[in-house]
């Protein structure tokens, strides 16, 4: 490991238009046995610690181990939460017991014509020797929203 120390920082917004109401995208993330069925990385993972407190000052942790790789460990508090409308949380990021990331997310939904337009905005600082996983992040959120899109399907 470096002893370098260092920050890396990222920003993106992520927007999809998803044909279902907003309750239905919201529940996605409210309702812990939806949220169970389309969060992580499916079976490329071994699934460890679950916390799911859904409410301002609640938390959440997922935590689980690659096959034949590394244990990834998020842990999350609710900061804001109007109903139907956004939620906002801080989240913290740990790669085989090292802190990699500390990060600000905000989830906003739309109703629109056809449905649900989903907003996913994001400002993380990367530590050390994680600098490189800034630009990953986006990649992993984006993947996660596809899980979401094939749930909702």
């Amino acid at each position: 490991m470096t002893t370098e120390r260092r920050l890396a920082r990222a920003e993106f917004t992520l927007t999809r238009d998803y044909p279902v109401s907003v309750e239905r995208v919201w529940n996605a993330f409210a309702n812990e046995q939806e949220k169970l069925a389309w969060w992580g990385a499916g079976d490329a993972i071994e699934p460890g610690e679950w916390i799911f407190d859904f409410r301002i000052g609640g938390r959440d942790v997922a935590e689980g181990k690659f096959h034949d790789g590394p244990v990834t460990r998020y842990e999350a508090t609710y900061t804001d939460i109007v109903e139907h409308v956004r939620f906002v949380t801080t989240y913290d990021m740990w790669l085989d017991g090292v802190h990699m990331s500390t990060s600000l997310a905000s989830f906003e939904f739309d109703v629109t014509d056809e449905g649900t337009r989903f907003t996913h905005t994001e400002q993380g600082i990367f530590f050390d020797q994680f600098e490189a996983d800034a630009r990953s992040r986006e990649a992993g959120s984006r993947g996660l929203l596809e899980a979401l899109t094939k749930y909702l399907s």
